[in-house]
């Protein structure tokens, strides 16, 4: 009975700590331009919104303009709630595709990465 309660104990502590390590990467959920959308104007910045706290020192994006061309920026920061990250953008945006290469470190550490394209008319 013994060995039944220890593993039954060890299978829950075990499916805790995937549920626990699941919610714990900072994920998209809202950008600004939106993820494929379309603006009128160009952007003077790029505000991406996460999931959970971010650290501003490891969070940030490169931005790729038509033809892959790097665009520069300024240096990101976080906003007060601590889940929206702000990037200038130092160069008025002409029309075409941009791809958002964005990468965000959570407040325990773990990096995510992803890319999100939009375009300016």
């Amino acid at each position: 009975m013994f060995a039944k309660l220890t593993s039954s104990l060890a299978v829950a502590a075990a499916a805790t700590a995937i549920a626990s390590a699941a919610q714990a990467h900072a994920m998209l959920e809202a950008a600004t331009p939106a993820v494929n959308g379309v603006v009128a104007g160009a952007p003077k910045e790029i505000r991406i919104t996460f999931s959970e706290d971010i650290v501003p020192a490891f969070s940030g994006i490169a931005l790729k303009g038509p033809g892959g061309a790097t665009i520069a920026t300024g240096k990101g920061a976080v906003d007060k709630e601590g889940t929206t990250l702000i990037v200038p953008v130092k160069a008025a945006l002409k029309p075409g595709a941009y791809q958002v290469q964005w990468r965000a470190v959570s407040t325990d550490t773990h990096k995510m990465t992803g890319t999100y394209a939009f375009t300016v008319k």
